[in-house]
């Protein structure tokens, strides 16, 4: 008899709306992840007391662990303290990094992981991968995805909007991560899965269509939900490759060649999305993902990042060697050194062509002002 059907893990709950954290203690009991109560906590040092004071009368069985820094050593250090009592799961509040950590520990540990997250500034947050930093720099790990999603607008509100705003390249980005698997799958045979594509790109033609800005509740769940798609496409191919592409091989090569001077995960990759598209010569894609970019108020060039164009030209170069296997746009189009620094100036001239502009906010403040 013929397979009709797969089974995709997914998130018992996804819940994206205001006041979404006051329900933990309900979704946990209703959902069965947890009816007694006895739950790790994990929170970071910015809204750990301000998430805690909100279940002073709640969650009375839960024990509350504070995150400090997103490294291989903070999260081995959580498992330590959470592995001497039993639990029934573990909760990670907070943005990306603690997620990340979070997610770690529960891999670590067994324990199913629910994610509520205080950010929007990647695609962490119902995704399969916990990105830590290492002794080599920064690395990938795959863990099993968050069994629960929230997302509480009213935390959300509060992030930094920059911070915020990063998302958006993050999941702007897929666009150009799927031109690679294309490729790669057109090219190289490698397996592509059309229902991950499809979820990856939905979400993120849903974000970059949307006409609103983080200061509305409706785009903001539109990113939110996009983002929890994006996390789950991983989740279904079994692989990063719907959003991860020679974006994040950029990404990743500023992380390692230029650790002290990295910016936000979703400025650098959606600098690296538009380079990619320009390299691939589409200029409607290049031009719709700069537009959306620089109308958010996100990097659009180098130099929006603080780079010379000497000092991207390096990065770009290094960029193939972070994913080694993983072919893309930068491995296909075989650039050398002199074909690099030709394509870098082009790139630099003609989205400055485009943003020509002054740069402000959708809210109408100049970035200076931030």
């Amino acid at each position: 008899m013929p397979l009709l059907a797969r089974m995709i893990p997914a998130p018992l709950v996804v819940d994206v709306r205001r006041g979404a954290l006051a329900e933990l203690g309900t979704i946990l009991a209703d959902q069965r992840i947890s009816t007694s109560g006895r739950v790790a906590i994990a929170v970071g040092s910015t809204y750990g007391p301000i998430v805690q004071a909100t279940f002073r009368d709640g969650l009375a069985g839960a024990d509350w662990f504070t995150v400090d820094g997103g490294t291989i050593t903070t999260a081995i250090k959580l498992v330590e303290q959470i592995r001497l009592r039993r639990y029934d799961a573990i909760v990670g509040i907070g943005g990306g990094t603690v997620l990340d950590v979070t997610k770690y520990a529960a891999a670590r540990l067994g324990l199913p992981m629910v994610a509520v997250a205080t950010n929007l500034a990647h695609d962490g947050i119902a995704s399969p991968i916990s990105t830590l930093d290492n002794d080599a720099g920064r690395g990938s790990y795959g863990v099993p995805a968050p069994i629960a999603v929230l997302v509480d607008l009213d935390l959300i509100a509060q992030a930094p909007a920059r911070s915020v705003r990063s998302g958006i390249g993050e999941i702007v980005s897929n666009l150009s991560a799927i031109a690679d698997w294309e490729i790669a799958h057109s090219l190289r045979g490698e397996e592509l899965d059309g229902l991950a594509v499809s979820l990856a790109r939905t979400a993120a033609q849903a974000v970059m269509n949307h006409p609103g800005t983080i200061a509305d509740d409706t785009f903001l769940a539109t990113l939110a939900e996009g983002l929890v798609l994006s996390g789950i496409s991983m989740v279904v191919a079994g692989t990063s490759r719907p959003s991860s592409g020679a974006c994040h091989e950029i990404s990743h090569a500023i992380d390692l060649l230029h650790p002290q001077r990295r910016a936000f995960h979703g400025e650098q990759v959606g600098v690296g999305a538009a380079f990619a598209w320009f390299l691939r010569g589409d200029q409607a894609m290049f031009n719709a993902t700069v537009d959306c970019l620089h109308r958010h108020g996100l990097p659009v060039r180098p130099t929006d990042l603080g780079f010379t164009l000497e000092e991207f030209e390096g990065v770009v170069g290094y960029a193939p060697q972070t994913r080694p296997g993983r072919f893309t746009i930068l491995e296909e189009a075989a650039l050398t050194p002199a074909r690099i620094s030709s394509k870098v100036n082009a790139f630099n001239d003609h989205a400055y062509a485009r943003t020509t502009s002054p740069r402000i906010t959708p809210e109408g403040v100049p970035l200076e002002d931030q």
